[in-house]
């Protein structure tokens, strides 16, 4: 990459208020902005010369200061159920990844907010990867932007051979974007919200606050203080019905346990207007899937407006952990049904490309291992 180009602003990481100031300072009007939202967002145009309703000599000025420039892909593996992982460069050693999940009633990106992860939780491979650096807001988006980019494109291939769908799920585009890969979104945070507000914006992806998950290890202050910024749904990945438990598997717990965290919780519902919390836990043989555990699990939860999203542990080299058998899942869930509970068991997809939830690596080199509390905050964490 050249020096130059490193020079130009990337349009991909500017909210529709800070692409209008920059439209204004190359002498544009603001409808430019939209304009430039419409060809980059709802056409995935990269390129100014396309951009053919701007006029000549405002494309040559952006040409000159902008650009429009998504991670490059290192590689891409496609698994037996159509989900799709790719590896994104981050700079010349270091990488991370992103999954396309297609379901029949919907396409699923789960994308990375940062290089690594410093949390520690103990059952994730991202974990062990240790940290090197948040993502930036354009890093964040242009990975959205270039999925759509990549399902197009080859939608565009079958259709002129004629040719059906060459793996299951091929013809889904992207419906809904989780913040569910490498890192933790909320100690990204400065990165994380600009690029929320793109995926909401009618003029940027404009998808419903619905389709939108941010998914926490726990990061009470940052709940509170996302729940003045923006309006997506939330899942927090809970794991254990008690903080001993949870302090082992969610080290951050130690900084802000449970009862903290779920009171953080409902505040950002009743200042969203939020239907529930979705509560990520995953089934870990004889560590957390016992029936007193969820019944325990049940009494945290009951009367309030939660959902418990049961995950099959999927293991990865060097865990000590094993999965959870399917009846114990089962058991399980039904425990929490039988008190009032709303619980889900998510059905593992990509685990045969190593895509499926806990198993993203990516390619951290220049890392910083961190562990524990405090610690976590003093290394990875942006307000």
């Amino acid at each position: 990459m050249t020096s130059a180009a490193t020079e130009r602003t990337n349009l991909l990481g500017l909210p529709r208020p800070a692409l209008e100031a920059f439209v204004a300072q190359l002498g544009g009007k603001r409808f430019r902005a939209r304009q430039l939202m419409n060809w980059m967002y709802k056409r995935g145009v990269g390129s100014f010369a396309d951009m053919t309703d701007l006029a000549r000599d405002f494309r040559t000025r952006l040409t000159a200061q902008a650009e429009v420039r998504a991670p490059d892909i290192l590689s891409e593996q496609r698994s037996s159920d159509g989900t799709r992982k790719w590896l994104l460069r981050a700079d010349a050693a270091q990488a991370f990844e992103m999954v396309f999940i297609p379901e029949p009633d919907r396409g699923t990106l789960c994308i990375s907010s940062q290089v690594g992860c410093a949390l520690d939780c103990s059952f994730c491979a991202t974990a062990r990867q240790g940290f090197n650096r948040n993502l930036s807001t354009a890093e964040m988006v242009g990975q959205v932007w270039l999925a759509a980019r990549e399902l197009e494109r080859g939608q565009r291939q079958r259709a002129s051979t004629g040719e059906p769908a060459s793996a299951p799920g091929d013809e889904r585009h992207v419906t809904n974007v989780v913040l569910m890969g490498m890192g933790e979104p909320l100690a990204n945070l400065r990165n994380v919200v600009p690029a929320l507000r793109i995926l909401l914006d009618d003029f940027g992806f404009d998808l419903s606050r619905r389709r939108v998950t941010l998914s926490t290890s726990g990061l009470v202050p940052q709940i509170y203080k996302l729940a003045q910024e923006t309006n997506v749904a939330l899942a927090v990945s809970l794991h254990a019905p008690d903080d001993a438990l949870r302090n082992e598997l969610v080290p951050i717990n130690r900084k802000h346990p449970i009862a903290q965290l779920l009171q953080a919780c409902w505040h950002y519902l009743d200042e969203q207007n939020g239907r529930s919390v979705t509560f990520e836990y995953v089934m870990l043989e004889g560590v957390n899937d016992s029936a007193a555990q969820a019944r325990a699990l049940a009494r945290l939860l009951k009367g309030h407006p939660a959902k418990v999203n049961l995950i099959p542990f999927n293991p990865f080299p060097g865990t000590h952990y094993r999965r959870s058998s399917a009846p114990v899942i089962q058991r399980f869930r039904d425990e929490l049904l039988q008190r009032g509970v709303l619980a889900t068991i998510r059905r593992t997809r990509g685990e045969d490309i190593d895509a499926a939830c806990g198993q993203l690596a990516g390619r951290v080199i220049d890392r910083t291992t961190v562990r524990l509390g405090s610690k976590v905050i003093g290394v990875a964490l942006q307000p």
